[in-house]
Order: structure tokens, then C-alpha cells, then sequence
């Protein structure tokens, strides 16, 4: 069953190979900082599992590989083809060393898909952790980088509360049409760890979690939030 989880945004930023010095340096070590604090309780659980948007819903192997090329950044993790989507590629820098299951999940899955995702990975061991990878709304950093922008307002004001109230209805009721609109690239992986939530709700749908929100903000026109979700007696 799942009994600790973690969001956290994956933007090529994260890794410092991808930035020099100079202007955001300290919005970057706030966001840094927030997800190895939000990681660090993810690390008591049997199995931990990785799941981030990509091409193509598929496991990828313990020892998958990412870049940054694509990028323009001459960062690689791991040996071998760089095969991991830029999701889970920043997802094992966060990890370092550490053994995860890497999950991709195709970034136009429906809803019910991503659920039912999620339900078989919180199957997989009684103490499972989820890390799920995903950047809000960008919408703003493609067409008008400072303007105002009310859905993208409206969407990070839903995903903020669901966040801090360990919320996984809100999640798994999120609408896949508003991703290309908004240019949202976490919504399948959200939806993944609703289904996980959720396959040990009780009754009415409600769970057991508490949640803390670390970071809700879009410093570079792009919205970021971290946040952890646990079970207080098996944290």
C-alpha cells in the first residue's frame, strides 16, 4: 500500500550543469532545497517508485540512463543509451544513488488509465512511496511571459489545495483536455498517484494522509509545486 508520497517539478533548471551564476540563482536553491527536503521522506518505504510524463507508458529498468542533451546540456545520468524522459531523468538526479523503480507514464493517458496505474503500483509492496514528477501550467512562459493569466490562476489554486490537503479526488478529476491549453506537463503522473491514494480509501473516498505543501510558485513563468503527502503512524 502507498504510505508516503512526493510531487516535485522537472525542469532541466533543477540541475546545475544546466545553469551558470547570475540572476534566479536563489529561486533555483529554494526549489533545489525543497525537493531533497520533500524526498527525504519517501526513503522508509519498501519501494520506491518514480513516475513521470513521457512518450510512452512503459517500466523502464533499474539501471535506465537519462540526458539533458536535448537540452543543449551536457548532463547524462547513469550508464549505457540515454533512454529516461526528462521527467525521470531529473527524477534519479534527485535520487542520487538511490534504487527506484522508474515509471513512465504517456503524457496524453486518460484519467481511468492513470488510476488504475497507480492502483498496481501501490500494490506492490505493504510500504510503498511514490515520487511523482510534473510541471503546472507554462502557458505563460510560451506566449506572454508576465501577463496575467486567469486559468493558469485557477489551476494552481486547485492544485495548491489539493496538495495541502492530500486532496487525491482533485487529482484524479483533473481534466486531460487543459494540458496542451495550459502547456501542463504533470497532470498523468498526478493522476497516477490519485489511483495509488485511492486504491486504500475507505468507503466515501477518504484517506488517511496528511500533506504539506513546500513550494507553490512559477518563478520562471512556469508553475512549480512540491509538496508530501504521508500516513502518520507508518512515517
Amino acid at each position: 500500500m502507498l504510505t508516503a508520497a512526493a510531487v516535485c517539478p522537472h525542469p532541466p533548471l533543477l540541475v546545475p550543469e544546466a545553469t551558470g551564476s547570475g540572476p534566479g540563482d536563489a529561486e533555483l536553491t529554494a526549489l533545489r532545497e525543497a525537493c531533497h527536503a520533500a524526498i527525504a521522506a519517501l526513503f522508509a518505504a519498501d519501494v520506491l517508485v518514480v513516475v513521470g510524463g513521457g512518450d510512452r507508458t512503459i517500466r523502464y529498468p533499474d539501471d535506465a540512463a537519462g540526458s539533458l542533451a536535448s537540452y543543449g546540456v551536457p548532463f547524462t545520468i547513469g550508464e549505457g543509451d540515454p533512454v529516461l524522459p526528462l521527467s525521470l531523468t531529473i527524477g534519479r538526479w534527485l535520487l542520487g544513488s538511490r534504487t527506484a523503480i522508474w515509471q513512465g507514464v504517456a503524457a496524453d493517458t486518460a484519467p481511468d488509465a492513470c488510476l488504475l496505474l497507480g492502483a498496481g503500483l501501490a500494490g506492490l509492496a505493504p510500504r510503498v512511496a511514490i515520487l511523482a514528477m510534473g510541471d503546472g501550467p507554462g502557458r505563460r512562459a510560451r506566449r506572454a511571459p508576465g501577463a496575467i493569466d486567469a486559468d493558469a490562476d485557477r489551476y494552481d489554486k486547485q492544485m495548491g489545495n489539493a496538495l495541502a490537503t492530500a486532496d487525491a479526488g482533485v487529482l484524479a478529476d483533473l481534466d486531460p483536455g487543459l494540458d496542451r491549453e495550459l502547456f501542463i506537463a504533470g497532470r498523468a503522473a498526478w493522476q497516477v498517484l490519485a489511483g495509488a491514494v485511492l486504491a486504500d480509501a475507505d468507503a466515501d473516498g477518504d484517506t488517511r494522509f496528511t500533506a504539506g505543501v513546500r513550494y507553490a510558485a512559477a518563478p520562471f513563468e512556469v508553475s512549480y509545486y512540491i509538496a508530501t503527502w504521508s500516513l502518520p503512524s507508518l512515517s
